[in-house]
C-alpha cells in the first residue's frame, strides 16, 4: 500500500508541474513571433516578445545585429507581419522592434530580482514561425556575466537549465506564472542557457528604445562582481557585500582615477554599492563628464577615488 502511495503522489506532481508549464506556454505563445531579419544579402532569425498592442517587440541585439532594413514577424496564428528596427542597445544585448499591427497580445513584464535558485522557469521561443519552442527547467544560477558582440560584460544574467533551441535568441524567458522574467540571449554550455534579465536597468533601456532609439550610459571601464565586505566595516556601514574589481580597462575612466584590480567599491557618488547593478543603475546619462567620488577599500585601507565617466560608445 505504501509504495501505490508513494507512485500516485508522484504521478501527482508531474502532472503539477505539467500543467504549470502549460499554462505557461498557452499564455505566452500568442506573444512570441519568430523573425525573419534583413541582413542585405542574407536573411538572419531569431525570436521577439510583443510587449504593446501596437506593435512594439522585444528581442535581443545580436539578433538584428546592425540591419536597418527590417524583416518579417510571424506568430502562431498565422499572421506575418513586416517590422523595423526601431533601436538597440549591444552593450545590453537588447533590441526594440515596431511591427505594423495595433492588436497584438502584449507578454506580462516580471521582476527578476524576485528570482531564486532553484524556481521553476520556462523558455519559450518561436523558431519556426508557426509552432513555438517550449522548455522547461529551473533557475540554475544568478549574477552571472555575459560577454556581448560590443566587448562589454552584462552582468547579471540568468542562468537556466531550460534548454535554448536554435532561433530561440530574443524569445521569452518566463516564471511558473507565465510573466516574462527575462529574453534568451545565449547557449552557455549543455543544457545551460542565459537570459537578460527584467529589472527596473532593463525596462530604462527598453523605454528609451522605444523613444529615442538609443540608450545613452555613462562609462567607468571596469569588469567586476559582488563580495562579502570585512566583519568590521559590514558593521560600520550597515551592509554585507559591495563590489570587487576584476578587471580596469587600460585608458578607461577608472584607469584614470587610479582604481585597481581587487579594489572593493562600497559607494558611488555617496550612494550605497552593493552588487554590480548598482552601479550600472547609478551610471546614467547625467554622470557622463562630471566627476564622481568613488570609495574604496584597498589592502585594508578606505580611499575615496575621483572619477569623471565618459559616454558608452555604441
Amino acid at each position: 500500500m505504501a509504495e501505490l502511495t508513494y507512485i500516485s503522489s508522484e504521478e501527482e506532481a508531474l502532472d503539477a508541474y505539467s500543467r504549470a508549464v502549460i499554462t505557461v506556454a498557452e499564455r505566452l505563445a500568442p506573444s512570441v513571433a519568430n523573425l525573419r531579419v534583413n541582413h542585405g544579402r542574407r536573411l538572419g532569425g531569431g525570436s521577439a516578445v510583443a510587449i504593446t498592442p501596437d506593435g512594439f517587440l522585444v528581442t535581443s541585439a545580436h539578433v538584428v545585429n546592425g540591419s536597418t532594413k527590417g524583416g518579417r514577424a510571424s506568430f502562431v496564428d498565422g499572421r506575418e507581419l513586416q517590422f523595423e528596427v526601431v533601436g538597440a542597445d549591444p552593450h545590453a544585448d537588447l533590441a526594440v522592434l515596431r511591427a505594423e499591427a495595433d492588436d497584438l497580445v502584449p507578454a506580462e513584464l516580471g521582476d527578476a530580482e524576485r528570482l531564486r535558485v532553484g524556481q521553476l522557469v520556462v523558455a519559450i521561443g518561436n523558431p519556426n514561425g508557426f509552432a513555438g519552442s517550449v522548455t522547461a527547467g529551473v533557475v540554475s544560477a544568478l549574477g552571472r556575466s555575459l560577454p556581448t558582440q560590443s566587448g562589454r560584460i552584462v552582468d547579471n544574467v540568468i542562468q537556466t537549465d531550460a534548454a535554448l533551441n536554435p532561433g530561440n535568441s530574443g524569445g521569452a524567458l518566463a516564471d511558473g506564472s507565465g510573466r516574462v522574467i527575462g529574453i534568451n540571449t545565449a547557449v552557455a554550455g549543455i543544457g545551460l542557457g542565459l537570459a537578460v534579465p527584467i529589472n527596473t536597468a532593463t525596462r530604462q533601456i527598453v523605454g528609451a528604445l522605444m523613444t529615442e532609439g538609443r540608450f545613452r550610459r555613462a562609462y567607468l571601464g571596469i569588469a567586476g562582481g559582488g563580495r562579502p565586505l570585512p566583519p568590521r566595516l559590514a558593521r560600520q556601514l550597515g551592509r554585507e557585500s559591495g563590489v570587487e574589481v576584476v578587471q580596469v580597462v587600460e585608458g578607461s575612466p577608472a584607469a584614470e582615477a587610479g582604481l585597481r584590480p581587487e579594489d572593493l567599491i562600497v559607494e558611488l557618488d555617496g550612494a550605497a554599492v552593493t552588487d554590480v547593478g548598482d552601479i550600472q543603475r547609478l551610471m546614467v546619462v547625467e554622470k557622463i563628464g562630471a566627476p564622481v567620488p568613488v570609495r574604496v577599500l584597498r589592502e585594508g585601507r578606505e580611499l575615496v577615488l575621483s572619477l569623471v565617466p565618459s559616454e558608452l560608445d555604441g
